[in-house]
């Protein structure tokens, strides 16, 4: 194969062992990244470790920059590619390292690297694209539920980090990451107690899109996973051998999908 080639079997397709060991891989440096950005906020932290985990995400992200190299090249629709959601996020990722070649934009420079730091966490969305996962291949029904946990997650995690950006400084009340994660899930449950409450326009603005983004995508992703649960309980597990499709009617003879003869076992038969 060529190095195209290779770059889609193993890298793009990832299917096959090597291709998901690179997957465990970019998820294990996707967490580290987020991990390097909660530890960042405490300013407790020294200042040798707040310089030694610095480099370390520069590391990661000389990292990531390949591996978008590497999937734009062995992209088989390279313009497409670019303007994938996927592609666009991995951008994003990896536009902050960037910054450093411009130091007269030093305040810019803080500012847009904290705030892209907190997006990264937006790349876990290309492993739950399709139900092929790094351990195997799971049902829908579990993808779905997986995207809700994921959803959760991404709201909870950049819903605190941007209303850490806004009020730290301004709020002695939020002083590093837990406590704006302790208010995402005090507003996001309802629960609002009122011991921390947003100082800042920008914090009233990270509120509001946060609580407006927890009931429209929550419940919207809740109602599918239900919907596709009713769904089949009116149907019986059986694999067409012609196409593979799962789920029939419980009366089915032949496959909905290819018109194959379905042999079930019926009660009374």
């Amino acid at each position: 194969m060529s190095l195209r080639e290779k770059i889609q079997f193993y890298l793009i397709d990832c299917k096959t062992i090597p291709g998901k060991l690179i997957d465990v891989a970019i998820i294990f440096l996707n967490v580290l990244v987020c991990i390097l950005f909660v530890i960042d906020t405490y300013e407790d932290i020294p200042q040798s470790i707040r310089g030694f985990l610095w480099h370390m995400e520069v590391v990661i992200i000389v990292f990531f920059i390949i591996e978008y190299i590497a999937r734009l090249y062995g992209s088989r629709n390279r313009v497409k590619h670019i303007f994938n959601i996927f592609s666009l996020i991995d951008l994003a990722a990896i536009l902050p390292i960037f910054f450093i070649f411009f130091p007269t934009a030093a305040p810019l420079k803080i500012g847009f690297i904290r705030v892209i730091r907190i997006l990264r966490i937006f790349r876990f969305l290309r492993f739950t694209a399709d139900p092929i996962f790094f351990f195997g291949t799971i049902s829908p029904r579990i993808l779905k539920i997986v995207r809700l946990l994921f959803t959760i997650l991404i709201i909870f995690f950049v819903s605190s980090g941007l209303f850490w950006f806004v009020e730290h400084g301004a709020n002695p009340e939020i002083r590093n990451f837990g406590d704006a994660f302790y208010f995402s899930v005090v507003s996001l449950t309802t629960v609002g107690f009122g011991d921390i409450t947003p100082h800042t326009d920008g914090g009233r603005w990270v509120t509001v899109l946060m609580i407006l983004s927890g009931i429209i995508l929550i419940p919207w992703q809740v109602g599918q996973i239900v919907k596709e649960w009713i769904g089949l309980s009116g149907k019986k597990e059986s694999v067409c051998p012609q196409c593979g499709l799962k789920y029939h009617d419980k009366d089915a003879s032949h496959c909905k999908a290819c018109g194959h003869v379905i042999y079930q076992e019926f009660d009374g038969l």
